[in-house]
């Protein structure tokens, strides 16, 4: 059974009225700002790419975070920073909760306003703040990232979607940043993306069928990463032949969340199972392969500059 045979039968949709008007502050406020800082999940980097933002901000200067790196599989986070720079886009990849990676960020967002840093010393500007907007979609970490670029609390953070409902002006050294609410578009392209969004929970989890999610989940992991899944849950190979909602069972019942009967709690074991993963018990997975494009020479100078896993473990 595919992954568009569980979710959802109903189409998925969540936008919300202050997220319409989040696109209409952002297109009035682009003007004040002088780059644009895109925060995208490491895992889902296309799905998380709001097409919104992006026609929005395509005039100004930009940056992309892959946020949550330490979630995603760093073989894959690498392909994806190859497949940015092929495209002529400013990227990193980043855990912002380390703060030692999210100030890194302020060296490359002067490089990528060189140009019109210049500009400003040839007008004797200097020590003008550089405006940052801050956009991304809910849940992806832009007031995480904030907090660490500052390394101070200064916007609001929390792991749901729908927190920062305002624009937020945050002032950084040298930059202003400009926090905005995260943002989905009212139509997603496809089955495939929505369900992403609901896997990593940019969408809110009390308009989706819990048991229909976690059952998306099992379709879309045991495919790419089907040895994590047997380890994590105790399971011989047989389960990966089984249909997503009788492999959801079998996890539950290996995990003793039985009610009367002997039956499995199939809700039960469903929260549990998209909570360790979003949580990343299951290892570091990416559920999204860079398209396949000539990237292969910036393959080799990205797997030279990309931060080792020892380079993690020092900033711990």
């Amino acid at each position: 059974m595919s992954q568009s045979d569980i979710i959802n039968s109903r189409q998925i949709q969540w936008f919300p009225g202050h997220m319409t008007k989040t696109l209409r502050l952002m297109e009035k406020e682009i003007r004040n700002v002088d780059c644009v800082l895109q925060i995208l999940d490491a895992r889902i980097p296309l799905s998380s790419l709001n097409p919104e933002i992006e026609r929005i901000t395509a005039g100004k200067p930009h940056l992309y975070v892959l946020n949550k790196s330490d979630l995603a599989d760093p073989e894959i986070t690498k392909q994806w920073l190859a497949y940015f720079k092929s495209a002529g886009a400013g990227c990193i990849a980043m855990d912002s909760k380390q703060r030692g990676r999210a100030t890194a960020t302020k060296g490359l967002i002067e490089k990528e306003l060189s140009a019109l840093m210049e500009r400003r010393r040839s007008r004797g500007m200097v020590g003008a703040a550089i405006r940052v907007m801050i956009v991304g979609i809910p849940n992806v970490g832009k007031s995480t990232f904030i907090n660490s670029f500052a390394g101070t609390t200064r916007a609001k953070a929390a792991n749901k979607p729908g927190v920062t409902r305002g624009k937020q002006w945050i002032s950084v050294d040298s930059f202003d940043l400009m926090d905005m609410p995260g943002v989905l578009w009212k139509k997603f392209d496809s089955l495939e993306t929505a369900s992403n969004l609901a896997f990593i929970g940019s969408i809110r989890d009390d308009i989706l069928d819990i048991e229909e999610l976690a059952c998306g989940l099992l379709s879309s992991v045991r495919g790419i990463y089907p040895q994590q899944l047997l380890a994590r849950y105790k399971l011989d190979a047989e389960a990966l032949t089984l249909p997503p909602y009788d492999l959801l069972q079998a996890i539950g019942a290996k995990r003793g969340m039985l009610i009367s009967g002997g039956e499995v709690d199939t809700e039960r074991a469903a929260k549990m199972l998209v909570g360790e993963f979003r949580a990343s018990k299951w290892g570091r997975l990416s559920l999204e392969r860079p398209p396949r494009r000539a990237i292969q020479e910036d393959m080799e100078e990205v797997t030279d500059d990309a931060p080792q896993d020892d380079d993690w473990d020092d900033e711990q």
